[in-house]
């Protein structure tokens, strides 16, 4: 289980998290909803040791990782898919695939089947620039570049950003797929709420910097989520 007790972050002056608490079950699918602004991308970051935290903790299992930097807390299992995904467009699909095993003591020889079974037409453009596919091929791209490092908890930052429902579609499905058939431990955050409450066995919801809700994913309606997030 992934656990957030207390954790607080500033900008300058401003108080961007605000005593958060939260936990993210194993083997499930956990969505953190909220709108633009108040803190979700911040939390993330500082789960990943990306920017430290003023006060507070994150656990990973019964492991600390409060002080840990990056590259250690991926050691431990965590993988990252950043908003606007990040991929390397000079690199080719497969290269991209293969920067995200860097963090294996053992590099892999190529890339495993299962990714190109996960992502078929990464397979089919492995050999071209990662900045020739389109938006929703980069962010199936950035989502097998972090299963390379074979973790056991994958973070995504607002995967359907930008992106065609047909993609949207299938990373949902995909992403089921990891929850249900590789136990994958997954947190999203996310705007889409049809597509959260979709596929979402957990939710919680931000609100300037704060948890103000949290619950089942088949309750979301009767709870009013929608209308806690709407702008």
């Amino acid at each position: 289980m992934l656990t957030i007790e207390s954790l607080n972050q500033y900008y300058g002056g401003s108080h961007i998290l605000r005593d958060v608490s939260m936990t993210v079950p194993e083997s499930r699918l956990t969505v953190l909803l909220g709108r633009n602004g108040v803190g979700k991308t911040t939390l993330l970051r500082c789960l990943m040791g990306v920017v430290p935290t003023k006060s507070g903790t994150v656990a990973w299992r019964d492991t600390s990782l409060t002080k840990l930097p990056t590259h250690a807390r991926v050691a431990h299992g965590l993988a990252y898919v950043p908003q606007g995904r990040d991929i390397f467009p000079r690199l080719t699909v497969e290269e991209n695939l293969l920067v995200g095993a860097a963090s294996k003591k053992r590099l892999p020889s190529g890339v495993p089947d299962h990714i190109y079974t996960l992502f078929p037409v990464l397979k089919d453009m492995k050999g071209r620039r990662g900045g020739d596919l389109s938006g929703g091929q980069q962010q199936q791209l950035a989502i097998g570049r972090a299963l390379m490092s074979d973790p056991q908890l994958l973070i995504l930052d607002e995967p359907t950003e930008g992106i065609q429902p047909s993609i949207i579609q299938d990373i949902g499905r995909t992403l089921r797929q990891l929850v249900e058939e590789m136990s994958l431990t997954v947190l999203l955050v996310e705007q889409y709420y049809d597509f959260a409450k979709a596929i979402a066995d957990g939710y919680w919801v931000m609100r300037r910097g704060e948890i103000v809700a949290g619950g089942a994913g088949a309750d979301m309606d009767a709870d009013g989520v929608r209308e806690m997030i709407a702008v």
